[in-house]
This record gives C-alpha cells, sequence and structure tokens, in this order.
C-alpha cells in the first residue's frame, strides 16, 4: 500500500493500554501504516505506566521517549482507523464525533470483525468493507484496565492486546507477523 492507514489507539490515560498498543504496533508492523495513542481523560505528558513498561521491556520494545496526550478532534478526523480499549471510549468519541461511525471500533469489535471477514481485503479496502457492515461494540470483547492491578494484571493485559495486534495488523498492513 502506498498511502499507509491512520491508526489511532485510544484508552483513559493514555499511560497503559493505548501507548502499549501503540509501540507494540510499530514493533510488529513498522511498515504499511502510522500510529498514533490518546487517552479519553487522565494524564497528559506522561510516561507509559512502570507495569506497562515492564511488558515492553520484556518485548525489547523502547518506550522512554512516549508521553500520554488527550484525544483531540484532530486526531479523530486525522485518523482512517480508530481503535479503542473500550466501549465506554468508543462511546466517549462518538458522542462528540458522531460521523466518525464507520472509522471507529473496540479492539476486540475490530478483531471479531476481521475473522469473519472473507473477501480476502486488507487495508483501505478492508476498512471500508468493515466500516459499512460493523457489529455491535460488546463489553465483553474489552481490554480490561491494569492500571494499579498489579503485575500479572499488566502482564494478561499486554499478552491479550498483542493477540489482538496479531490479527489486526496483517489485515490493515498485509505484513506477516512474527510469531511470538
Amino acid at each position: 500500500m502506498s498511502d499507509p492507514v491512520k491508526l489511532l489507539f485510544v484508552c483513559t490515560a493514555n499511560i497503559c493500554r493505548s501507548p502499549f498498543m501503540e509501540l507494540l504496533a510499530r514493533d510488529l508492523a513498522p511498515t504499511g501504516a502510522e500510529y498514533a495513542s490518546a487517552g479519553t481523560r487522565g494524564f497528559t505528558d506522561a510516561p507509559v505506566w512502570e507495569e506497562m513498561a515492564t511488558q515492553l521491556d520484556e518485548r525489547q520494545i523502547a518506550h522512554q521517549g512516549f508521553r500520554s496526550q488527550a484525544l483531540t478532534g484532530d486526531h479523530v478526523e486525522r485518523a482512517d482507523l480508530i481503535l479503542t480499549a473500550e466501549t465506554s471510549h468508543r462511546r466517549f468519541i462518538l458522542d462528540d464525533h458522531p460521523a466518525a461511525f464507520r472509522r471507529v471500533f473496540t479492539l476486540g469489535q475490530f478483531v471479531e470483525a476481521v475473522r469473519t471477514e472473507d473477501s480476502g481485503a486488507a487495508g483501505r479496502e478492508l476498512l471500508t468493507r468493515l466500516g459499512a457492515r460493523r457489529g455491535l461494540a460488546d463489553p465483553s470483547l474489552d481490554v480490561p484496565d491494569p492500571y494499579r492491578r498489579g503485575p500479572e494484571v499488566a502482564a494478561q493485559c499486554a499478552a491479550t492486546i498483542e493477540g489482538m495486534l496479531r490479527v489486526v495488523l496483517p489485515a490493515l498492513t498485509g505484513s506477516r507477523m512474527i510469531a511470538p
């Protein structure tokens, strides 16, 4: 694909789940997409939370320069696809930006849509197809927030996100994922 997909990851404070998604995605599929992340509320200019930073360290993914940021209308407008950690983040975005409906999915919702897509479409064609026939955002597919819940929960969150990105990124970028 000559024009990379602009992918935005969103969680609450942009210190746990969405930076992990962004930084891991950059590592797993460095070409074919542009990655960013933001938070619906919470911290601004903060580093990755220490227990999620540990998960990045274990995967040898640099995170030291990362700083959290609040979600803005410009973020929403620039993104071709917005993947949120939870249904509440999706609702937050759509309350202010209803025209983004076909571009905003929870990560779990998008994974399920990719798994049921049988056309072989990838990249922008895939986004168009999935935006037109999206399923409901099911809270059971949300990525639970690991913040202040201990290293085991952070590790589970990281593994969940990695598994989901290994479904999403090949479909969006055409890249092959290396087995973990």
